[in-house]
C-alpha cells in the first residue's frame, strides 16, 4: 500500500504543477450543499445538517464552479473527494478523487488535447484516436444507431437486461450496447476519444450540427477500456437546462427515484457565464491503470467495502 501513497501524493503534486504552469487557479468548493444535482443516473448521498435541515454531498463540483465562473474567477480547477451513492465495484467507490476544470475561450479541440496532456502525467505519451459516437456502432455493432429499429437494439441487448425495462426508451438501449459491447475495446493501445454523442446523451452540453446531423458537443476519452474523462463544450441557456432537468427528474420518478428541486442559485447564474467548455476527470482510475491494477481497491487507501 506505501508505494500507492507515495505515488498518489507524487500525482497530486504533478496535477497541481500542471495547472500552475498554465495560469489556473486552484478552487476548493464546499461538498456539502443545500441542492442535489439531477442526473437520471447518478444518485446523490444525503446528509442530516440538522433536525430540519437536509443537506447533500456533491457528486461533482460543477454546479458551485459555474457560479463561480459566472462572478468572473476565470479558468479554474478543483481537485479533490466527491460522492455517488451506491457506486461500488471494480471501477467505483462512493467517495473518490475528481479533477475537473473549466477553460474560457476554448473550443472543445483544445479542451481534448489539453485533457490528454494531462493524463500523459499518468502515462507515457500515447497515440490518440478521435472515434465518434456513430463510427463506433458502425464499427463495433454493424450498426446506424439511429435507424436500427427498437426490436433489434433490444434483441442486441437482451443477454445483459435488467428484469424490469417498462420505462427504457431508445437512449437506454444505446447506452447498454455502449458500455457492454463497445467500451472494453477503446483505448486498448491508444487513448480513444469518443465525440459526438446523440442530443440524448448531452447531459449539460450544447448541441450542434455536423455532417447533417444534431449532436451534443461532448467527449469521453477512454484507456484499456475504462472511461477516464468526461468533457462539454458547456451550456450556458437555463431555458434549455431547466427542460433537461425536469425531463430526468420525470425519467427518476417513472423508475421509483427520488426527483429533486432545482437549483435555482445555479441556473440563475448561468446567463453570466462565459463561453468555456469543462472536463472532468476519475484521478484513481487514471491511478490505478497508471499502476497496472485491476480494481480501484488496489490504489486506494481506504474503500467503503
Amino acid at each position: 500500500m506505501f508505494p500507492a501513497l507515495t505515488d498518489r501524493a507524487r500525482l497530486l503534486a504533478a496535477v497541481r504543477s500542471f495547472f500552475a504552469e498554465r495560469n489556473v487557479l486552484e478552487v476548493d468548493v464546499c461538498a456539502l450543499s443545500r441542492h442535489a444535482p439531477i442526473a437520471l443516473n447518478i444518485d446523490v448521498i444525503d446528509a442530516h445538517v440538522s433536525d430540519k435541515e437536509r443537506g447533500f454531498l456533491h457528486t461533482s463540483p460543477e454546479y458551485a464552479m459555474k457560479r463561480l465562473l459566472a462572478t468572473g474567477s476565470g479558468d479554474i480547477y478543483f481537485l479533490g473527494h466527491v460522492f455517488r451513492k451506491g457506486e461500488i465495484g471494480r471501477l467505483h467507490n462512493p467517495e473518490f478523487t475528481m479533477a475537473e476544470w473549466y477553460r474560457l475561450g476554448f473550443t472543445l479541440s483544445q479542451l481534448m488535447e489539453e485533457t490528454c496532456q494531462f493524463l500523459f502525467l499518468f502515462f507515457s505519451p500515447l497515440p490518440i484516436r478521435r472515434l465518434s459516437y456513430r463510427d463506433a456502432f458502425t464499427q463495433y455493432l454493424s450498426l446506424n444507431y439511429t435507424e436500427a429499429p427498437l426490436s433489434h437494439l433490444q434483441q442486441l441487448a437482451s443477454p445483459y437486461l435488467p428484469s424490469d425495462t417498462t420505462h427504457w426508451d431508445r437512449s437506454h438501449y444505446l447506452h447498454l450496447l455502449l458500455s457492454h459491447f463497445i467500451e472494453p475495446h477503446l483505448g486498448q493501445s491508444e487513448l480513444t476519444l469518443l465525440t459526438d454523442y446523440p442530443p440524448s446523451e448531452a447531459a449539460l452540453a450544447c448541441t450542434t450540427i455536423r455532417n447533417q446531423e444534431l449532436v451534443a458537443e461532448r467527449f469521453e476519452i477512454y484507456y484499456q477500456g475504462v472511461e477516464l474523462a468526461n468533457g462539454y463544450h458547456e451550456l450556458v441557456d437555463p431555458i434549455e437546462l431547466r427542460r433537461r432537468f425536469h425531463e430526468d427528474n420525470e425519467q427518476r420518478a417513472a423508475i421509483g427515484k427520488e426527483a429533486y428541486p432545482l437549483d435555482e442559485a445555479f441556473l440563475s447564474a448561468l446567463p453570466q457565464m462565459p463561453d468555456c467548455c469543462g472536463v472532468s476527470v476519475g484521478f484513481d482510475r487514471a491511478l490505478m491503470l497508471r499502476n497496472q491494477k485491476r480494481s480501484l481497491s488496489e490504489i486506494l487507501p481506504f474503500t467503503w467495502v
